[in-house]
């Protein structure tokens, strides 16, 4: 069963050792950041620091002055790792190692360009914007989104790519100083208060026969309960994904949930869209044989870093997807079976097979790869590594991604190189 570890540039830039050691875990793959957003990150082991502290979104290589002359939408620099390219650095060490290494690129999660540029935030029903969304309907979010999309995940030395938040962002976001759990909210209310209502999206749903002031007061009247201390926030209990959406229409209440479906309609289909056009400018800037791979939540309502998808939808265009699996095997399962069950039900198609007929490392099938936590302090269960993959094999998961190799410490470490022992 193939694996790949998460790293950061900084985890590697700067530390002999650090490439071997990674190696040495029994992975085959290093998935590295090449577009990340702002972040605080611990490096337990590197020879000159501890603690990076990135800022702001950017991007770790130096940007194509030319493709973004003159706009205002462009990606930002950054200066907390040494070095003009530090994912070009990082690459080639990982590379020298003996490992495959695939960009990661984080799009539609930015809060400093949000903070910039306002009006292309996401904006709830109450007017509030949310600065880390930009709303993927927006053509002017879209164009920047399938720009930096080809230029981040073509890296040198990269043979393929995960694109992270290529969709809807919403409420949830790890802030610093997070002052927003006073109220606990289920996934529906989070759903609702993820709804966007910039002029863009409010002429979307008009388009559709939907008055935006309408849902805008249909969702605010659905809330009041929540706000009010009702229990549960319309959520079904042990019902999944699929009691999420259930609970959206018990906040709503008859007819109103007929709107919020139509609105759902709006943003699938951006969503979709979206994730259509960056795959091909990703796919146009690459050689043939490059891997594209979505980050990807088989409940197409989500919104964050594992956007919601179709995954019939997905699994026609990209080469695969990751998908999120921490959590018990309820929860694997939850994630895992909708993407295996229609990998199972369709053919190859033939793009993919022509691309497997020329490389041979191209998986005649998409990807369907479970994306574990192996850091104890984060969730994660690196000692039960060897039976969690094999949980996820067994729901037709046929790859692995461990998050994340830099930030576990070395007991951690010690467990994963355990674990894929076991696995192989």
């Amino acid at each position: 069963m193939r694996a790949a570890a998460f790293l950061y540039p900084w985890d590697v830039a700067g530390d002999p050792d650090a490439a071997r050691r990674v190696a040495d875990l029994g992975v085959q793959q290093v998935t590295l950041a090449a577009a990340y957003h702002s972040t605080r990150a611990l490096t337990p082991r590197h020879p000159r620091h501890r603690v990076v502290t990135a800022r702001h979104a950017a991007v770790l290589y130096p940007p194509d002055a030319e493709r973004w002359a003159g706009r205002a939408l462009r990606p930002y620099g950054q200066d907390w790792v040494a070095g003009p390219d530090p994912f070009g650095e990082a690459a080639r060490a990982l590379a020298d190692a003996g490992l495959e290494v695939h960009s990661w690129v984080v799009l539609a999660h930015n809060t400093r360009l949000g903070t910039e540029h306002p009006a292309i935030a996401v904006r709830n029903a109450y007017g509030d914007r949310y600065p880390w969304a930009p709303c993927i309907a927006r053509p002017e979010v879209r164009a920047y989104l399938c720009d930096l999309a080809a230029e981040a995940a073509v890296r040198p030395g990269a043979r393929g790519t995960e694109l992270e938040s290529c969709g809807w962002y919403g409420l949830a976001h790890l802030h610093a100083h997070d002052k927003t759990g006073g109220v606990p909210l289920s996934g529906a209310a989070q759903y609702l208060m993820s709804l966007c209502f910039c002029e863009v999206c409010e002429a979307g749903y008009t388009a559709l026969g939907v008055p935006a002031r309408e849902v805008r007061g249909a969702v605010v009247r659905a809330l009041e309960p929540v706000w009010a201390g009702a229990e549960g926030g319309g959520s079904e209990a042990g019902e999944g994904r699929a009691g999420e959406w259930r609970g959206v229409g018990k906040l709503l209440g008859g007819e109103l949930s007929e709107l919020v479906q139509l609105v759902r309609s709006w943003r699938d289909g951006a969503a979709r869209t979206l994730q259509r056009e960056a795959v091909a400018a990703v796919r146009a800037a690459a050689d043939d044989g490059f891997r594209v791979l979505l980050h990807a939540d088989p409940a197409g309502h989500r919104c964050g870093a594992n956007v919601g998808v179709d995954p019939a939808d997905v699994l026609a265009h990209a080469d695969g997807v990751v998908v999120p699996c921490t959590g018990d095997d309820a929860a694997r399962t939850d994630a895992l079976l909708p993407f295996a069950e229609v990998r199972a039900r369709s053919a190859t198609p033939p793009e993919t097979q022509a691309r497997s007929a020329t490389f041979p490392d191209t998986p005649a099938a998409p990807v369907v790869a479970a994306n574990l936590t192996v850091v104890t302090a984060m969730g994660g269960r690196p000692g039960s590594l060897a039976a969690d993959a094999a949980h996820a094999a067994a729901l037709g998961a046929d790859e692995l991604r461990l998050y994340h190799a830099g930030l576990a410490g070395d007991g951690d470490l010690a467990a994963v190189r355990r674990g894929l022992a076991a696995v192989r």
